[in-house]
């Protein structure tokens, strides 16, 4: 069966509704993905359902823990993300978003001096990896604002490690600006690849 019967299969058994179907782990990961880079916008409970089948079947694929804990964060789950995101980092010791996000969960907990110590970690890990070649895309950043904002935290966490709620204000805002960049670059890419695949 050549491409376009198959589209057209699909687009007859699963009509034509706004939800794409998903298949497998890995469509479960995209659609997780999806609703958790949409930010306010999206849906973090179906973010949540999507990413706990994940990890149920393969908690190495991707970054589905860290995306797991860190929408636990966003809703307020403060003791499942801490959970969860020492997970990701058992995993992947060098996942500077992990690590990031561990900190502010800490702090959100009362831990702040270990919080204050995580976070030192995770922007130190995060200035050395987040620079052009970032998760494969070779113009990462490329206005150098993520950098700007990874040297604005670093300043607050040194300078003024009291200002709890000043340093997770910085922090959710460079872990924003990832995520978008992070977008950007993959709906970029997917534009830049489609003429290939017609």
């Amino acid at each position: 069966m050549d491409y376009k019967k198959l589209l057209l299969v699909a687009v007859l058994i699963f009509g034509c509704s706004n939800t794409l179907p998903r298949f497998g782990t890995g469509g479960r990961y995209e659609e997780g993905r999806d609703q958790f880079l949409r930010g306010r916008g999206g849906d973090m409970d179906k973010a949540i359902v999507a990413f706990e089948a994940v990890v149920t079947v393969d908690h190495t694929y991707k970054d589905s823990l860290t995306y797991l804990g860190r929408a636990y964060y966003r809703k307020g789950r403060y003791q499942d993300a801490f959970a969860i995101l020492q997970r990701a980092l058992a995993v992947n010791p060098d996942n500077e978003i992990a690590w990031i996000s561990l900190g502010m969960t800490q702090l959100q907990l009362g831990q702040n001096e270990k919080g204050i110590e995580t976070l030192k970690s995770g922007i130190t890990l995060a200035s050395k990896v987040m620079v052009e070649g970032y998760h494969n895309y070779d113009k990462w950043d490329i206005r150098r604002t993520i950098q700007a904002s990874i040297r604005r935290s670093a300043f607050l966490l040194i300078s003024d490690s009291q200002a709890k709620d000043k340093i997770l204000q910085s922090l959710s805002q460079l872990l924003a600006q990832v995520d978008d960049e992070d977008n950007f670059q993959k709906n970029t890419h997917v534009q830049n690849v489609a003429p290939l695949y017609r």
